[in-house]
């Protein structure tokens, strides 16, 4: 599969990735509860997410409280607030990155230049991959360990909701997509990444070789011309004197070359 074609699949994977961190993160639904109570009013399904706790009653009510406080959090809580956070950011930086490394795309600058940013690209999506990966497994761990106590109680259990397993597939099209992206710009052994030049530094440095051999022609040819040539394109000066029997004599003088 050309190289092209991968980034294409990679930047569709990153994509797919960053849209699913987002709902995840705006999503009430972490952890969720069912407690089914004999009042009409009772609340039969109470949901947890990162910024609000929601709750839905018998009765088709459905209402959600914001989590103001912030120091009053979990430590998990607290982590998987900031690393989703940390994770959408980097994520649409690496998208940034890659639309300007896409082999595929008239910007950007030259093949090397490309190549870097497709790897600051694919290392952009590893770690989105690595901060969405981290809450999702912390918080799924918090969830079981207190299901499985036996000292809470029943109505206090909660079971991992839906967001938990958008966070998942979102950090796996992450580090699919980075990976990806990284292998598309593979190292040559005898030199730099990718040291193909694009069409403008060709030409340039093309010129310059001619004007190069030009100037070694020059010298060359300067060197091995003949004297005669130096001789016959060289005026001798001439000077009149006169000799002893009074006779005007004229003489040219040239210079040995």
């Amino acid at each position: 599969m050309p190289s092209s074609t991968m980034q294409m699949l990679a930047f569709i994977l990153a994509l797919l990735g960053v849209l699913g961190a987002t709902v995840a993160t705006l999503l009430p639904n972490w952890k969720v509860s069912a407690d089914v109570g004999s009042n009409i009013m009772t609340a039969i399904s109470q949901m947890q997410g990162l910024w609000m706790d929601c709750t839905w009653y018998s009765t088709g009510v459905f209402s959600c409280t914001l989590k103001y406080s912030v120091l009053s959090l979990p430590a998990y809580l607290q982590t998987a607030r900031t690393t989703m956070v940390l994770s959408c950011m980097m994520a649409t930086l690496g998208l940034c990155l890659a639309a300007l490394g896409l082999k595929c795309t008239h910007w950007g600058g030259s093949h090397r230049s490309k190549g870097h940013t497709a790897l600051a690209a694919g290392a952009c999506f590893v770690i989105a991959g690595v901060l969405c990966l981290v809450p999702a497994s912390w918080f799924t761990n918090e969830v079981i360990t207190t299901f499985m106590d036996s000292k809470v109680p029943k109505s206090s259990k909660y079971e991992p909701g839906g967001a938990v397993y958008v966070a998942f597939v979102s950090a796996g099209f992450f580090l699919a997509g980075g990976v990806i992206f990284c292998l598309s710009c593979p190292r040559n052994r005898n030199g730099p990444l990718d040291s193909g030049s694009s069409h403008p530094d060709k030409l340039l440095r093309q010129v310059a070789n001619d004007r190069h051999k030009q100037k070694q022609h020059r010298e060359q040819q300067s060197q091995t011309e003949p004297q005669e040539h130096c001789l016959k394109s060289f005026v001798c000066p001439t000077f009149n004197k006169t000799n002893e029997s009074n006779t005007l004599v004229t003489s040219h003088f040239c210079p040995k070359i």
